[in-house]
């Protein structure tokens, strides 16, 4: 019956085999032609590590900049975390450093997965009662919208039910990904938008389901992912991420299930990370690593220019909102295209 209806639901649209094929021959070209050397290649993880830690824990409401995270990584072995922010910065980097370097030992099953939300959770104090198991009440799924007001997304699984459908969405995954009958990349994503339909933990749902995306993506051949984040591109279309669980959650468990939107969107955000990959093979230019509005945050800052955030704000006319300016133009200081002068309020940035 749970093998019926997680196989039925699966879509084959023209647009869908078309982004599929699209994905597929990047990676053909990725493994035949990549020149970077394991340096490069090395540093390029590094970042990733930082790059992914700050978007997945930004989606769930930390506040801590790429820089902030960089500078704190660095002195975490002297210091433990202090905060919620830095608590859970810590816990995504040690989880997606370790599916990065160690992919090939981790398998999808339900003690993996309770492991992942054990490294998750080891540096939060409030968490340590619940870390590594399932969740023992039930729970809701909530987005914020542009006046910061929340919204239910849908109500996940009851916890009673929790680990029989866990199992069963396992043992479909693995069995799928073995026979290789249905693609790999729409196995990949109906069992991640499962996982978060039934949200099994207290905490943590969208971070472990993450990590979990990125290991299956490295399992399955893509061998490019710890060099391109694909969590930033989910905190750069956050709002289309929570949009295309919602449309599909509305029909989930009943006789009219079709997941249609939410696999347009993860095929769609893969295709963003091939061609930033395709950008690192092509040329050694930082720039090429920047999305949009980080490039148009980068346009203003002319030969010797100096700005602040509210300049910046003012001067794209409010297009882009100040936190995001923030973020951009950390990534920038990050990716040594911008030089931060001075601190506070105060602060300025100036090109390199």
């Amino acid at each position: 019956m749970e093998e019926n209806r997680l196989s039925k639901r699966i879509p084959l649209s023209q647009d869908i085999l078309t982004r599929i094929s699209q994905i597929d021959q990047f990676q053909g070209l990725w493994q035949g032609s990549l020149r970077l050397s394991p340096q490069i290649l090395g540093r390029l993880k590094a970042f990733v590590i930082i790059t992914s830690t700050g978007a997945s824990t930004r989606i769930e409401g930390a506040t801590m900049t790429d820089e902030e995270i960089a500078r704190f990584l660095r002195g975490l072995n002297a210091s433990a975390p202090k905060g919620r922010d830095e608590e859970e910065v810590a816990g995504y980097a040690d989880l997606i450093g370790r599916v990065f370097d160690n992919w090939k030992t981790i398998t999808l099953t339900e003690g993996w997965i309770l492991q992942f939300h054990n490294i998750l959770l080891n540096y939060s104090q409030k968490d340590k009662t619940h870390k590594g198991k399932y969740k023992d009440g039930d729970n809701a799924v909530i987005m914020e919208n542009e006046k910061k007001e929340e919204i239910v997304l849908f109500n996940p699984t009851h916890s009673y039910l929790v680990k029989g459908e866990m199992s069963a969405v396992i043992e479909w995954t693995n069995e799928k990904l073995k026979s290789r009958e249905i693609h790999p990349l729409l196995v990949i994503a109906n069992f991640i938008f499962e996982f978060l339909a039934i949200h099994p933990f207290s905490d943590g749902n969208g971070r472990i389901s993450r990590a979990l995306t990125n290991l299956l993506l490295l399992k399955a051949g893509y061998s490019y992912v710890p060099y391109v984040s694909l969590d930033e591109i989910i905190e750069q279309t956050k709002v289309e991420y929570y949009l295309a669980l919602r449309r599909v959650q509305k029909n989930h468990g009943t006789d009219h299930e079709d997941i249609s939107p939410w696999v347009e969107y993860f095929l769609m955000a893969l295709l963003e990370q091939t061609k930033r990959a395709q950008a690192i093979m092509e040329e050694d230019r930082p720039e090429k690593l920047l999305s949009e509005k980080q490039k148009e945050v980068y346009q203003l800052f002319t030969e010797g220019r100096e700005i602040g955030v509210a300049e910046v704000v003012t001067l794209l006319e409010g297009r882009i909102e100040r936190e995001t300016v923030k973020q951009a133009l950390s990534r920038l200081v990050t990716l040594k295209l911008l030089t931060r002068l001075g601190q506070g309020r105060g602060t300025r940035y100036v090109k390199v």
